[in-house]
């Protein structure tokens, strides 16, 4: 059966086919006046946002003067215990191995991985707090040099969320809903805002694998997607192996000539399909095109090391030049910032310490302590933090109770929604600053609580953007990345 044959036989000129070619052009060049934008991007040009909404009494982006240039966003993904590393309850060691008061827990919901268990008991933590800097700010003594920028970091202790579980937990932190599909806070960010570089992404993705626990979580393509926003503003994920980047030479046999002919003709061919159908994903198709040639020489570029100095490297600590590593990506996202990369994000897999925490733990911190340290002092010595926002933090916290067997040298801990830390520090941020409490058992939150939405709405803004007005309608609704939520967390905004 050949359904073009069947088609085109029901009338003997082909008026059928023709017919259906008139609803392909009925339907491409209805989405084009729905608002295709042309080549966001493409020369450093104004966002697609700005593009559409510039009617009068539309919104452009940015709304307001904004205090960051970009963002770093070190997302720990895993969940990293908050009581082993910046919300210390000395007063729990009276508790230890006693029972979770129902007082505490109020019937709160437990993951399958605990809710079976005839106890809850109470595991104080193994490692030492101090206070550091002027801002006597709280850490333990796994982060010796994080210990010593504390006077640059702003920690919220009182972030929450809904998710229990890893993958919806992390879907949420980047998409604001649980489900996947929707787009990406750094695919928002490069949809409202464009880009400063026309030579690299404006959304850059860099991922690592933890000591802590190497068979870790798995962190999938779509946390970076750009959902159904045109699909040139999903992040561009760099290798940990090999070329950061596929293809960045051209064949043999080609030159830069004969290659920049082929994407010249390509697009030409390109632009006469976008007149006759109108769809936007033409345009995402050039934009990458052109993206991709470009890369071909800003990427061994940026990802050449050969400039820095030896005591710039021996900051971010001995794994900086190892590819794929967390030191290495510190170093590199650096040098993305110095190129006007828009948002740029480091996932460090490992945190996941349901078992053997007091090791696992200790092999995460020395894998992220000291690059995120050296990211944090290199950012300021070269003037770059004051228009650079550093986001650190992971899907959700820990419980106070272990997770199976309880010993003197050994814990495990579940996920814990109800109340987990995160630090900020760079442009708008009031440096050396603790946001939020929780109760005695790191259970509850008793003051300044702190939603996703909020974090990312206050993200948004640091950057210049009106988080209520950054939308794209999507099947007849005006989506957004904080849905319908969202407050600014003023208290840390200088």
């Amino acid at each position: 059966m050949n359904p073009f044959r069947d088609l085109l036989s029901t009338r003997p000129d082909g008026g059928a086919l023709q017919d259906l070619l008139n609803r392909r052009l009925f339907l491409g060049r209805g989405a084009s006046a729905l608002g295709s934008a042309a080549l966001a991007g493409l020369l450093g040009q104004r966002s697609e946002a700005a593009n559409a909404s510039s009617g009068p009494g539309l919104p452009s982006f940015p709304n307001h003067p904004a205090k960051a240039k970009r963002v770093i966003y070190l997302f720990q993904s895993g969940a990293p215990s908050q009581m082993d590393l910046f919300d210390p309850k000395p007063q729990m060691e009276a508790q230890r191995g006693k029972d979770l008061p129902e007082s505490i827990r109020q019937g709160q919901r437990l993951t399958t991985m605990t809710s079976g268990q005839k106890s809850f008991p109470v595991a104080p933590s193994l490692f030492k707090f101090a206070q550091h800097g002027e801002s006597g700010a709280w850490m333990s003594d796994l982060l010796p040099h994080l210990s010593g920028v504390a006077d640059d970091l702003c920690f919220i202790r009182s972030m929450h969320t809904e998710a229990i579980n890893h993958d919806p937990a992390i879907t949420f932190c980047q998409t604001g809903h649980q489900l996947a599909g929707r787009p990406s806070i750094g695919a928002w960010l490069s949809y409202g805002l464009g880009t400063d570089n026309a030579d690299l992404p404006a959304y850059v993705v860099l991922t690592s694998f933890g000591t802590g626990r190497r068979d870790d979580q798995p962190l999938y393509d779509r946390l970076w997607s750009s959902g159904f926003l045109p699909t040139q503003h999903q992040g561009v994920k760099f290798r940990n192996i090999g070329d950061p980047v596929l293809y960045l030479s051209d064949p043999a046999g080609m030159s830069r000539g004969m290659r920049r002919s082929m994407l010249d003709e390509l697009a030409a061919l390109n632009q006469r399909d976008h007149k006759v159908f109108g769809d936007p994903e033409i345009d995402a198709r050039i934009s990458q095109y052109e993206m991709a040639f470009r890369m071909q020489s800003s990427v061994p570029e940026l990802t050449d090391l050969s400039g820095e100095s030896e005591a710039t490297l021996a900051m971010y600590g001995p794994e900086v030049k190892t590819p794929g590593t967390y030191a290495a990506n510190c170093l590199l996202a650096r040098r993305l910032a110095e190129r006007d990369v828009r948002c740029i994000q480091l996932f460090h897999m490992g945190w996941d310490h349901h078992g053997g925490l007091p090791n696992a733990i200790k092999g995460q911190c020395r894998d992220t302590d000291q690059p995120t340290a050296a990211l944090i002092t290199d950012l300021k010595q070269r003037g770059l933090l004051e228009d650079t926002l550093i986001v650190w933090g992971g899907e959700f916290g820990r419980t106070i109770y272990s997770q199976g067997a309880l010993t003197e040298t050994n814990y495990g801990r579940d996920h814990h929604p109800r109340c987990f830390t995160v630090f900020l520090a760079g442009a708008g941020i009031k440096p050396g600053m603790t946001l939020g409490e929780t109760d005695d058992y790191c259970y509850n939150i008793t003051s300044d609580p702190v939603h996703v939405h909020d974090l990312n709405a206050t993200i948004l803004h640091l950057l210049g953007v009106n988080h209520k007005k950054l939308t794209y309608r999507f099947q007849g609704r005006d989506f957004r990345l904080t849905d319908i939520h969202g407050e600014l967390v003023k208290k840390i905004l200088v």
